[in-house]
């Protein structure tokens, strides 16, 4: 298994309109063919100091393979959210992980 998973912190965080536009794309990038399960979240009401809040979006995707996860990297779909939202954030943090 092969586990795609990235925080978008948007350039306006408090923008409740750019936060809609953002989870429109991230609703969308759900339809590529290659992705086995894939969660959208946002920042659960824990408070620890080890915890990361800051983030506007949590993009959780599982893949049977890292051969599906790179046909996901290519796919029109992904490149279209790139190009059609990356103006919303200031970053993005990736955590790609594999079984052990």
């Amino acid at each position: 298994m092969f586990i795609h998973h990235v925080l978008f912190y948007l350039n306006d965080a408090g923008n409740e309109a750019d936060k809609a536009k953002l989870l429109e794309g991230l609703t969308m990038l759900a339809g590529v063919p290659s992705i086995k399960q894939s969660h959208i979240g946002t920042p659960a009401a824990t408070n620890r100091a080890v915890i990361d809040r800051d983030y506007t979006y949590s993009w959780l995707c599982f893949f049977d393979t890292a051969a599906d996860e790179e046909l996901y990297q290519k796919h029109p779909i992904h490149d279209d959210f790139r190009n059609d939202y990356a103006y919303l954030w200031e970053k993005v943090v990736i955590y790609d992980a594999v079984d052990v």
